[in-house]
């Protein structure tokens, strides 16, 4: 028996969602669900700001400063497919502008303008909101409605008669306006009040007129029935309005095309000349097609791509638009619009806007948001996560730190040099990603953020780096079966040469001196991790400890130690001591106040009733295992590995380290053998100088 692809549909479909989406009714309904539920008839920039917030909101801090972090920016729709990471700030200002103008509070007169290099997530975070906006209006929380126009006793009436003769019998109002605006004007201020009576934090607002084809719709009734509005209402059929997209409901997208192709009807319609024979005007509503990217993101929201490159006379829209929240199409009056505006641009055009002074209205009406780089190294480390994954690319294994290496040369090239002399680039990366270092605290971070003028607002684009971690798993890792750091990073120093963003010789030389520093860090990264596989033994690592603090408990209570083999007192064992404090860069000046510190913490244990484990202390934890892996890499001769003349007994030691690599840092057998070899040779050219943690 084959598939049974009715069955397997039964089973998904959601007929009750079906029918909540597709609801229609009287106006009488509509105004008793209006009391059930006042927020059905919210303007766009409440639903939009409401349907952010029905995501959650979880506080964070950054440098002492409240930060909000917005779940719906991490896209729980398509699990993540659109996630923004690392732009909590730049988001939280967006937030914050939808919040002012949901309140009435100016922004909303105004376009929203994200700006910033290319690649730095401007499209992506409309893309979601106008993804977020679709499904809010499915739900029951961001329901809302419009009407269309009938004739349900199918009457002899005027107006629907000429719309009969072309097959039609109803009316959809072409900006999916709120049935609320067919309450009369003058009715309208006595409506609201009466509603609100009794009622907390519900007053409603019907802001604007109707269209002009629902207002020709609306007067040719009230002619017919002599002013009865009651008679009027019942040729109204409301109904649920859904937002698409790709329906055009709701969602407007409007992208520049070349000047002569350019024509201001696509934002605010055009006439339906094969319609003006029917209805005997070009001035007749009917006759006119309200279909323009205005028109269409009526009650939500509309989206200019690149919009600084926008002609003259479309700017002239956008500025009543925004301001007064009126459109004027072709032939009619200026129409009510309640739509969020908003565009992106780069760098190159907002610089033209500045500098052109017959645009300085647009810039008025203008709201900015600056939407720079990451500039925090894990978020970066984030977005190539999220592609280059063990699900999306099979058959590669990616070493670790392949992915972070990238990312890390990425902010490299984002940053401003430090201004304090006794910070690194590098460092300046390791606090602002939230690392610690001696003599900086979160003030510190703060004020280096401050010092800086457009840090993230240039750089390597996130776009190049994954064009290039992409070339790099297509030419060399689907071959050997394993992506490491360096296939990437000479990917990436290689596609400078052609780079087309980056046409100054001096940029391109300082970024490949930062592809440097990042192989300094990679190469201190897997010696430390190579140094801890070889360490690894904790039975070893526990009794150097016990050797150590028994060496520690004589020295601080000026006793002396029981040999366990001679069964002799002896003096404290000074160089075994200095030999671990040394690893951890412990001055012989401080030495005697480590020691203390160490018999304090261990006292202040015994007081609680706990024992003392090495692993709590990450200081004495580190220089135990360098220690042991300083007494052990002769024993194992690593540096045998580069002449591949290794003996039995080594190779065993050798495949436990790299069993080790495997199960405690994300190795494979391929990856774990390359890093051994890779190490090996750094020991083999004499390079033994320790990690810098």
């Amino acid at each position: 028996m084959g598939f049974d692809i009715h069955q397997f549909i039964s089973k998904k479909q959601d007929l009750d969602a079906f029918k909540k989406a597709n609801w229609s009714g009287s106006f009488q309904d509509y105004v008793n669900i209006v009391t059930e539920n006042p927020k059905v008839c919210r303007n766009a920039y409440q639903r939009m700001y409401d349907m952010i917030l029905s995501w959650g909101v979880q506080e964070g801090v950054d440098t002492k400063k409240k930060v909000l972090h917005y779940n719906f920016f991490d896209d729980p729709i398509d699990n993540g497919k659109d996630a923004v990471f690392g732009l909590e700030i730049p988001l939280m200002k967006l937030v914050n502008i939808f919040h002012s103008a949901s309140k009435g509070y100016g922004p909303q007169n105004r376009v929203i303008l994200l700006h910033g290099p290319v690649g730095s997530s401007k499209s992506t975070i409309v893309r979601m909101i106008k993804k977020g906006l679709e499904l809010y209006s499915r739900q029951e929380a961001g329901a809302l409605y419009s009407f269309t126009w009938v004739n349900p006793d199918k009457e002899d009436i005027p107006v629907f008669r000429q719309l009969n003769e072309i097959g039609v019998d109803e009316f959809p109002d072409p900006m999916n306006e709120e049935p609320l605006k067919l309450i009369p004007e003058q009715l309208r201020a006595g409506f609201i009040d009466e509603f609100a009576r009794g009622r907390k934090d519900s007053r409603i607002q019907i802001n604007g007129d109707l269209n002009p084809a629902s207002r020709f719709f609306f007067a040719e009734l009230m002619k017919h029935y002599k002013g009865d509005w009651n008679r009027v209402m019942k040729h109204i059929k409301v109904r649920r309005l859904v937002f698409s997209e790709k329906d055009r409901v709701g969602i407007g997208t409007f992208q520049p095309k070349d000047e002569k192709n350019q024509d201001s009807t696509e934002l605010s319609g055009d006439i339906n000349y094969r319609k003006i024979a029917l209805f005997g005007s070009d001035s007749d509503p009917r006759a006119f097609n309200f279909d323009g990217e205005f028109n269409i993101a009526n009650r939500g929201i509309i989206e200019f791509v690149e919009i600084l490159k926008l002609d003259v006379a479309f700017l002239y829209d956008l500025l009543g638009a925004s301001q007064e929240h009126k459109i004027k199409p072709k032939k009619f009056a200026q129409t009510d619009i309640d739509e969020v505006i908003i565009g992106h641009t780069n760098e190159p055009e907002y610089k033209k806007l500045q500098n052109n002074e017959f645009m300085e209205a647009l810039r008025d009406r203008t709201i900015k948001v600056d939407i720079p780089y990451i500039t925090k190294w894990k978020s970066e480390t984030e977005i190539y996560k999220k592609t280059f994954n063990r699900e999306k690319v099979r058959g590669v294994h990616i070493a670790p730190h392949t992915l972070e290496m990238a990312a890390l040369w990425a902010i490299l090239t984002r940053l401003e040099a430090p201004k304090k002399a006794n910070l690194s680039l590098l460092q300046k990366v390791k606090l602002y990603n939230g690392k610690t270092l001696p003599g900086f605290t979160e003030e510190n971070v703060k004020e280096l953020r401050k010092e800086t003028l457009r840090e993230g607002m240039d750089g390597i684009s996130p776009r190049y780096v994954h064009d290039k971690i992409s070339n790099a798993l297509v030419n060399e890792a689907e071959v050997v079966g394993t992506l490491n750091p360096f296939m990437v990073l000479n990917e990436l120093e290689g596609g400078l040469k052609n780079h087309s963003l980056i046409s100054n010789e001096d940029k391109k030389k300082q970024f490949r001196e930062l592809l440097s520093v990042v192989k300094q860090e990679y190469e201190d990264i897997v010696k430390n991790e190579v140094q801890r596989a070889i360490s690894a033994d904790e039975e070893a690592i526990a009794k150097l400890c016990s050797n150590y603090i028994d060496n520690v408990k004589a020295h601080t209570q000026k006793e002396k130690v029981r040999n366990s083999y001679t069964g002799q007192a002896e003096e404290p064992d000074e160089r075994l001591m200095r030999s671990i404090e040394e690893k951890i860069d412990i001055p012989d000046i401080r030495k005697d106040d480590f020691r203390r510190e160490i018999m304090n913490y261990i006292g202040a244990l015994a007081l609680e009733g706990k024992t003392f484990d090495y692993k709590t202390n990450e200081r004495l934890h580190k220089a135990l295992e360098l220690k042991l892996f300083e007494d052990q890499k002769d024993s194992i001769k690593l540096t045998t590995l580069v002449s591949n003349v290794v003996d039995k007994a080594t190779q065993e030691k050798i495949d436990i380290v790299k069993t080790r690599l495997i199960k405690n840092f994300g190795y494979d057998e391929v990856s774990a053998n390359d890093v051994l070899h890779y190490v090996a040779s750094i020991f083999a050219r004499g390079d033994s100088k320790q990690s810098r943690g």
